[in-house]
């Protein structure tokens, strides 16, 4: 009952504070929040914590309320993720998180949470491309060029990548599916340490971000051929994708998007999400994102949850074909 009476106080505060021009106007303090909200983050230090951290700096300023980031790490995310899923779904708590969130089920048998059924998607606020980098010693300069080495030498050209599941392992499987090669993946601990290990010249080919590789191509130990993205990068102005350099269709990298407990109301996630897109947009923000590899977004609720029904079919496809267990 309590639980009841506090979604419909913030349901009738929600509709007087749209009465007041309040969502239109997202800069001006309306009912919701009257505290502070909490923002969990799986990985302490990763990716996704710091494009968190830069986002609730946004909120903060917008909503008149800290938000406040709450690192919960290990098991995969699962732990931060467990907390969303059972909390109120009043406004106060989030989760930001990467596509681990919605193909760890397909990667784990013990993951039994669905990230549309069991939570709220809110926006997707930043996605990072992936390079294909190959290293110096590689003859190919061109797309088309690797695919046809890689078919002249089945099994000889060497990739890393970081654990399996992970999304630049998916990006390579989905590489050797479309251009029907065969490469030999090897594992690494991280992506850090796969690029090492490229710049070293002990592998031949990493797909990875733009943070991991481009210092070694100024330096002319790594090559890079294509942006993975569906569309050209700020990242690497100039370069083109891989669809358009001799594979069509393929697509690949990350996403960060921000999620609610399920059943939030749908003017609450409106609005936060609303103000997360006004966040990512700004120009300070923006800057911040690039330095780290990732470009902002920014989408509705709606919108969030079709791209998420087809990355989850299109990556448990790629999931299920190549045998790929979590390890």
């Amino acid at each position: 009952m309590l639980k009841w009476l506090r979604a419909a106080g913030v349901m009738m505060a929600l509709g007087a504070a749209s009465m007041g021009a309040v969502f239109a106007q997202s800069s001006v303090p309306g009912p919701y929040p009257a505290k502070p909200i909490r923002m969990l983050a799986p990985e302490p230090g990763g990716g996704n914590e710091v494009a968190g951290r830069i986002v609730s700096q946004g909120l903060s300023a917008r909503l008149g309320q800290q938000v406040v980031i709450d690192n919960r790490g290990a098991a995969g995310g699962t732990i931060a993720a467990g907390i969303v899923v059972k909390a109120a779904p009043d406004g106060y708590t989030m989760l930001v998180y990467g596509s681990s969130l919605w193909l760890a089920p397909f990667l784990r048998k013990n993951v039994t949470y669905d990230a549309i059924r069991d939570f709220t998607p809110i926006s997707l606020a930043a996605e990072a491309p992936f390079f294909i980098f190959v290293h110096a010693s590689v003859p190919a300069k061109t797309v088309k060029e690797f695919i046809a080495l890689a078919k002249a030498k089945p099994g000889d050209l060497l990739y890393g990548s970081a654990g399996s599941g992970a999304a630049t392992h998916l990006a390579a499987e989905l590489f050797k599916s479309m251009a029907g090669v065969n490469i030999t993946r090897v594992a690494y601990k991280g992506s850090g340490q796969a690029a090492n290990a490229m710049a070293g010249g002990e592998i031949q080919v990493m797909f990875g971000s733009a943070s991991l590789g481009m210092a070694q191509v100024k330096t002319g130990r790594l090559r890079v051929l294509a942006v993975t993205t569906a569309k050209p990068s700020a990242l690497a102005p100039g370069l083109p994708t891989v669809a358009a350099s001799g594979l069509p269709g393929y697509e690949a990298g990350s996403m960060v998007g921000f999620f609610g407990p399920a059943k939030m109301p749908k003017a609450l996630a409106a609005r936060l999400s609303q103000e997360i897109k006004e966040v990512v947009k700004q120009p300070d923000v923006k800057e911040k994102f690039l330095s780290l590899a990732i470009e902002p977004v920014g989408t509705t609720p709606e919108e969030f949850v079709g791209l998420l029904r087809t990355d989850m079919a299109k990556w448990g496809k790629v999931i299920k074909e190549a045998g790929i267990i979590e390890e």
